[in-house]
């Protein structure tokens, strides 16, 4: 038996020599541009139809406006696009949601969605869901159809496991580009958020991906940018200090934020019956009030940018109004497992953070009024640093909105402080918690038994470097840092579940879970262990 499993573990080693191939890693570049192209396509399909399903919602509902009958009426094609919604998700559940903790889960191999069914239910559900007006992002359901249009072009290609989540990677960077019309944002996103590892034939790949589906969308199809800031100067630098100001207050924002969505999260997770019906009923219900009393917080928030970048009309009442409703509204859709984003009204947030924080300055120390843009920019990227905790994309997001290296600096400040302050108050970044969530990690599933109780789990992943200390060693050989359980191994596109007698070998990617509270004390261990750099 030890020599069958043996065998196993050194069957891939030919897998490896072919991934460090020269002629490898110029194919995978190929295949990247092919990948961006197929999922640019795909995404900007579903931006259109989403644009025409917004501009249908806003048609019909202004005309029922005043009308008891038609607005009845309207309630009713509510209640037909929530069960046609359910439907589908049971149907499909992999579409729950954003779709991103999904993708992450896929490329570190912990599931296998089916794309056949998952592109054609996610297509139809958001565009459902932006004719019944719920406050959701288009970019996350963009990052999954990217993705798995990356999926299916390897499996038509016949490639392993391996690749296919390198491809998978490329699909998401595509996707990312093309619903923000932002190339270097969506690079960023998927080695950052999603594969969390850097290398020149990954990047490069993933480079590809996202500028074919770039060209695609800007240049093929004119579709246009989802935002565009243009700044009128850059701030001078006796206003820095409410630069820092505003950095640490998106970071306290992004947490209260997140805990606000975890929080709604456990609350719908107690609606038991019917589902996905029952939990699906509270937004579509908010919806239809929103449609006739507020129709500025429905869909992903392009009627409230308008007002921001216009904003002689909003008092600064008006701006915390809408913060605060966007919030409520996003959150409640969000938390129902409605198959939509939060990226765009993310976005959207961060830029009323950003307008608020500018207007009470200029009332409060006589900010000049014309770096309102300014601040609304570093709102966005302040926000997102905090929410995400992506920094480095936040930074390219607002260059590529801006299109401007003038607020570089100031940008950088806000994200890091932003990113600084939110993992002081401890609070999980958004999407690694949807993933912990996904994948069930809690301390009474047998695979996490033996780590310390209570406590949030997080998952993080390293490589196993040529002659580090672990290579060559026995699992049960290995002297881990305390509260640590390797749960799986990836050996060139082949996943093995972690036992005592796997042995370790120089270039194996090690999956493990670790308390949250021992996380910081338990990298720096293994990344001295391994020799190589740990990733988040």
């Amino acid at each position: 038996m030890a020599a069958g499993r043996i065998t196993r573990e050194h069957a891939p080693q030919h897998e490896v020599s072919r991934r460090l191939s020269r002629r490898f890693q110029v194919s995978l570049v190929g295949e990247g541009a092919l990948v961006g192209l197929v999922a640019g396509a795909l995404v900007t399909l579903y931006r259109l139809s989403l644009s025409g399903a917004e501009r249908l919602l806003r048609g019909l509902t202004g005309a029922a406006a005043g009308s008891p009958l038609l607005m009845a009426a309207w309630f009713a094609v509510l209640v037909v696009i929530l069960v046609v919604v359910s439907r589908l998700l049971l149907w499909e559940p992999f579409t729950s949601g954003s779709g991103i903790p999904q993708v992450d889960a896929e490329v570190i191999g912990r599931i296998d969605m089916p794309w056949h069914r998952v592109i054609p239910a996610k297509f139809a559900e958001g565009t459902l869901l932006a004719l019944a007006g719920l406050s959701l992002g288009r970019e996350g359901p963009s990052v999954q159809l990217g993705a798995m249009a990356g999926k299916a072009l390897s499996r038509g290609l016949g490639r392993k496991r391996g690749e296919e989540r390198l491809l998978v990677t490329c699909g998401a960077a595509a996707g990312m580009s093309a619903a923000f019309h932002a190339p270097l944002t969506g690079v960023l996103f998927a080695l950052e958020e999603i594969h969390k590892q850097f290398s020149a034939p990954l990047i490069i790949s993933v480079m590809c991906s996202a500028v074919a589906s770039d060209f695609l969308v800007s240049q093929v199809l004119g579709v246009a940018p989802v935002l565009s800031l243009a700044l009128v100067s850059d701030l001078p630098h006796i206003d820095y200090a409410l630069v820092i100001l505003l950095g640490v207050l998106c970071g306290a924002l992004g947490a209260a934020h997140n805990r606000g969505m975890f929080a709604c999260q456990q609350g719908f997770s107690r609606i038991g019956g019917h589902l996905p019906y029952s939990r699906l009923a509270v937004p579509f219900a908010l919806s239809g009030v929103a449609a006739f009393a507020w129709p500025d917080l429905m869909c992903g928030g392009d009627a409230i940018l308008e007002q921001i970048l216009s904003p002689q009309a909003l008092t600064i009442g008006a701006i915390a109004a809408l913060l605060v409703g966007k919030y409520v509204f996003t959150t409640m859709s969000f938390s129902s497992g409605a198959p939509g984003g939060t990226l765009f009204p993310l976005v959207v947030m961060g830029a009323l953070v950003g307008g608020l924080f500018s207007s009470l300055s200029t009332n409060l120390v006589g900010l000049s009024p014309a770096f309102f843009p300014n601040f609304v920019a570093l709102g966005i990227a302040g926000l997102f640093a905090g929410v995400v905790r992506a920094p480095i994309t936040a930074v390219v997001l607002v260059f590529e909105l801006t299109g401007s290296f003038d607020a570089l600096l100031a940008v950088s400040i806000v994200s890091i402080l932003a990113y600084v302050t939110a993992n002081l108050l401890r609070t999980d970044a958004f999407y690694d918690h949807l993933l912990a969530a996904l994948l069930g990690t809690d301390p009474d599933d047998p695979q996490v038994s033996g780590l310390a109780d209570g406590g949030e789990k997080v998952l993080r992943t390293v490589h196993v470097a040529a002659a580090s200390h672990l290579e060559g060693k026995l699992v049960r050989e290995v002297a881990w840092p305390d509260n640590v359980r390797v749960m799986t191994i990836e050996r060139a596109g082949t996943e093995i579940v972690a036992t005592g007698d796997t042995r370790l070998y120089a270039l194996d990617e090690l999956l493990f879970i670790v308390d949250a509270d021992a996380a910081e004390d338990a990298s720096l261990k293994l990344g001295l262990m391994c020799g190589t750099h740990l990733r988040e």
